[in-house]
């Protein structure tokens, strides 16, 4: 397991899930979850802040979790919320260029934590 590897990969989460919870255009534009002004409607940015809060609260989990079982959990949880999001993005979003870009995203995210949990310890920091 490299550890260092899932906590970065957990700040970056908690830091994204954080600014996309407050800001929720960050994730809808890019998928093209905007009304025909290009704006966010309150019913899409509801759901994209309580995804983000979850995606938010992961990271967070992955930053502090123990080394062991607690941090592999947290990034299993990591995996699987990130297959579910290209599952389901992949299928509804309009467009095959947006679904691609969502399921590539989705599925590269969840190949970064299977690396991060799957490698061997890193070499040792020395003084």
């Amino acid at each position: 397991m490299r550890t260092a590897r899932l906590r970065i990969q957990g700040a970056a989460t908690f830091a994204y899930g954080i600014a996309t919870a407050y800001r929720p255009a960050l994730l809808a534009r890019p998928a093209g979850l905007v009304d025909a002004y290009g704006e966010v409607t309150p019913h899409t940015a509801l759901v994209l802040r309580s995804m983000a809060w979850r995606d938010a609260a992961v990271g967070l989990a992955m930053v502090l979790a123990p080394q062991g079982p607690a941090l592999t959990a947290a990034g299993a949880v990591r995996i699987a919320s990130d297959v579910g999001d290209a599952l389901f993005f992949g299928r509804a979003l309009r467009g095959r260029l947006r679904r691609a870009g969502a399921v590539v995203s989705a599925l590269g995210w969840a190949a970064v934590t299977v690396a991060g949990l799957a490698a061997g310890p890193g070499r040792p920091v020395r003084a």
